[in-house]
């Protein structure tokens, strides 16, 4: 008898036909994460502001090269009036969504000694309101589906020099097991802490070979590592409320060996 635990397909071919919704889809993980997803047959709704509509048609193309169909829907996260309209551009574009990806964000340094509540507000309206508010429209319009997060191995720790964005990214951490449990049994709420996985814009990378050599694994990992995460915790109708960290190591080491990156 053929046994089939093991079989990547099990999880994998689950998601063909799904309609998957990404914010900040037009660079980086964002992109990444539309172009694996759509090599296993989902179709995506790229979002991202206006200001980057170009990047967003790239992406959008790359999609339909994989053969999957794609639309697009622009929003600044900064500004809530337009959370709404998201919501409903993606719906009516695509028909129905069945998965909302939370990965657009802002990344501003800034220790506590000059936090101000403007700049704390700031980075909580894009990192952790909007993807609660898109996840709590999301779930009222479903009858199931799923959502996954993005968040950052920061958050196993007190790094100061990013401080709101650190506060920021907790929260989103904190609501993802909130609505894990809110929206339980028809939605199922997940998340990814990524860790060294692309440089920081302007810098390259012998970045992340610095980094990695303070990992526990000794190496750097790279946008497929998030795109394999979120095809098992998508894939799955079993797991929910789990932050999967995909960072090295980095998450387990003690507080004195945390350096900020």
């Amino acid at each position: 008898m053929t046994h089939h635990l093991l079989d990547p397909q099990r999880l994998s071919g689950r998601l063909q036909g799904r309609t998957a919704l990404i914010t900040g889809a037009g660079k980086r993980i964002g992109r990444a994460l539309a172009i694996a997803l759509a090599e296993e047959g989902v179709q995506i709704v790229a979002h991202d502001r206006k200001a980057v509509e170009e990047e967003t048609d790239r992406v959008c193309a790359e999609v339909n090269e994989c053969g999957s169909r794609s639309w697009k829907v622009l929003a600044d996260l900064e500004r809530p009036e337009e959370y709404g309209d998201l919501i409903e551009g993606a719906f009516r574009a695509a028909g129905t969504v069945d998965i909302l990806i939370n990965n657009a964000s802002i990344f501003m340094p800034g220790g506590l000694q000059d936090l101000t509540l403007a700049d704390l507000m700031k980075q909580v309206q894009v990192n952790a309101w909007a993807p609660f508010f898109l996840s709590r429209e999301f779930s009222r319009r479903v009858q199931r589906g799923k959502i996954l997060n993005l968040l950052d191995t920061r958050i196993a720790g007190h790094e100061r020099t990013h401080a709101a964005y650190l506060l920021s990214k907790k929260m989103l951490a904190e609501l993802t097991t909130m609505c894990a449990l809110e929206f339980a049994p028809r939605v199922s709420v997940n998340a990814i802490a990524p860790g060294a996985i692309l440089p920081p814009v302007g810098k390259g990378p012998e970045y992340l070979d610095e980094l990695a050599r303070g990992l526990p694994l000794k190496r750097h990992g790279g946008p497929q590592d998030i795109a394999d995460a979120a095809v098992y915790l998508l894939g799955t109708d079993f797991v929910t409320g789990q932050v999967l960290y995909v960072d090295g190591g980095k998450h387990l080491l003690g507080e004195a060996e945390w350096t900020a990156s």
